[in-house]
């Protein structure tokens, strides 16, 4: 009962920092539970967790010393009279230890459990920080201009035509998963084609955040390296198999919201009807932003970086090689092939490490708050105390609960809140169900649909800035088309099994 009320009130507490934006979600992921596990060691409740480790290297030597008597006594090791012997004096070397533990030990033992942690989210770290510093370095040296050009060139002046050629290259950019670099990218290029035609703007705030919603769902994009790092060590949950899981869904959104660009493009040419746009006006809108930018630009490489990219991301598919071995050596070709001086490869480096770092060291703090909410035996509480809650007759539908709560849940709260805070909870409900690591954190997200219309994230604020939308306006235009999205990735998800609907 005691770690219940603790677990809870870590989760709430928690919670109502990041949410009240009282506490960065770094620090809450490292205090709050620190805070509440010292709680716990000072109301003595790890003396199990200590004395069975003390116990370790006794049990290894009793198990030893009875293995031994099938050849010294086997008349003994038949009777198993030996046996009981064995276990009554570990039983009693165990209770000895437990008694000898002090508040001291219980403290020590917390900094075993961070270690554990961060050693589980250490993989997903290291890949994280390869992953977007190489397709930060794809950007710098240009890879999606061609497409970005092209797709404009290819426009002209048919409102279709731009609306689809907004969506792919929205889709394009998204793949580094970061909604600022998306945003930035999409309305340097469109937002001047769409004044000079008298497009909305709205259509535009609408294809560039439900495409980043997409491509967001990326195993090196920030949901799902949560939830990778939320269930690290559970059978089956790394990058391939989630990214496998997704991927249906992913791919049917997409075509998904390219029918939903022709639609809206052809209300625009009913609208506005096709225009003509000179050779000298589409030059202008292709033109790079700035000296620097352009200085940057490697348009030779285009094909080898184009070929690098796609090889990498068929490998991660298939599984090939491990994730992290792909974008490592990713990145370092990136920049040997596309800067060859050393001071401009530690520029790229210097440039792009803080967006990579803010990721990483939110994905090692995460680490610290699952060792210590799952080794101190929180989760476990907190999983028996939901259990209770919700009606048995519901376990079976558990994959289908978590997509459904995952919508509102990632809406109103951070991702930071709702995967570090929210999952592991409905995991560990989720497991006496009968349901796998991976189907739970799947589940988890398909809510991602509703996630970027928040007002919890940053980015959006940018996008409605540099398109002058109002905000409510904006949400609700996006969410009519973001319920398909969430439909289509709960139906795929289901034809698929990746989460099964009932059980």
């Amino acid at each position: 009962m005691t770690m219940t009320i603790i677990a809870w009130a870590m989760i709430i507490v928690f919670l109502a920092l990041v949410m009240m934006k009282k506490m960065q979600p770094f620090t809450a992921l490292l205090l709050v539970p620190l805070v509440f596990t010292l709680g716990g060691a000072f109301l003595g409740q790890y003396k199990d967790e200590v004395a069975l480790v003390k116990m370790q290297d006794s049990y290894e030597e009793v198990y030893e010393a009875y293995n031994e008597l099938e050849n010294t006594d086997p008349a003994a090791y038949a009777e198993g009279s030996a046996e009981l012997q064995v276990i009554a004096d570990y039983e009693a070397a165990y209770a000895e230890a437990e008694a000898s533990v002090g508040l001291w030990d219980q403290i020590a033992i917390i900094g075993d459990w961070t270690v554990d942690g961060v050693g589980q989210t250490s993989s997903t770290g290291i890949m994280l920080l390869f992953a977007i510093l190489y397709f930060a370095i794809m950007l710098n040296a240009g890879l999606f201009d061609p497409v970005t050009r092209a797709m404009i060139r290819f426009a002209g002046g048919d409102p279709v035509k731009v609306l689809v050629g907004t969506a792919v290259v929205a889709a394009c950019v998204s793949l580094n998963g970061d909604g600022t670099t998306t945003t930035l990218i999409c309305c340097t290029a469109f937002i001047p084609i769409y004044k000079k035609l008298g497009l909305k703007m709205m259509n535009l705030g609408v294809l560039v955040i439900l495409m980043n919603t997409i491509m967001n769902l990326l195993p090196w994009g920030g949901p799902t390296a949560r939830v990778i790092s939320v269930l690290q060590g559970q059978p089956g949950v790394d990058e391939q198999t989630i990214l496998r899981a997704l991927i249906p869904g992913m791919a049917v959104s997409i075509v998904y919201m390219l029918f939903v660009a022709v639609h809206l493009g052809l209300k625009e040419r009913k609208r506005v009807g096709i225009q003509k746009i000179s050779h000298d006006e589409l030059m202008a809108l292709t033109a790079p932003a700035s000296p620097e930018e352009e200085a940057l630009k490697r348009p030779k490489n285009v094909w080898i970086n184009a070929i690098m990219t796609i090889a990498i991301v068929v490998m991660l598919v298939l599984g090939t090689f491990p994730s992290m071995f792909l974008f490592l050596v990713g990145t370092g070709l990136a920049l040997m092939i596309n800067y060859k001086k050393i001071k401009e490869q530690k520029a790229r480096i210097s440039d792009n490490a803080g967006d990579a770092l803010q990721v990483v060291i939110l994905v090692f703090a995460a680490g610290i708050f699952m060792g210590l909410f799952t080794n101190s035996g929180m989760s476990d509480a907190l999983a028996e105390s939901l259990i209770h809650l919700i009606p048995a007759q519901l376990g079976s539908f558990w994959g289908l609960i978590v997509a459904i709560v995952s919508a509102p849940g990632t809406f109103l709260l951070s991702n930071d809140a709702f995967y570090y805070g929210v999952l592991p909870v409905f995991a560990e409900a989720g497991y006496t169900y009968g349901f796998t690591a991976l189907e739970l954190g799947t589940a988890s997200l398909l809510g991602q649909a509703f996630h970027l219309l928040s007002p919890l994230v940053a980015f959006i604020y940018l996008l409605l800035n540099l398109t002058g939308l109002d905000m409510g306006e904006w949400q609700r235009e996006s969410a009519k088309w973001a319920v398909g999205i969430f439909v289509i990735f709960i139906a795929m998800a289901a034809i698929t099994g990746s989460v099964p609907l009932v059980k």
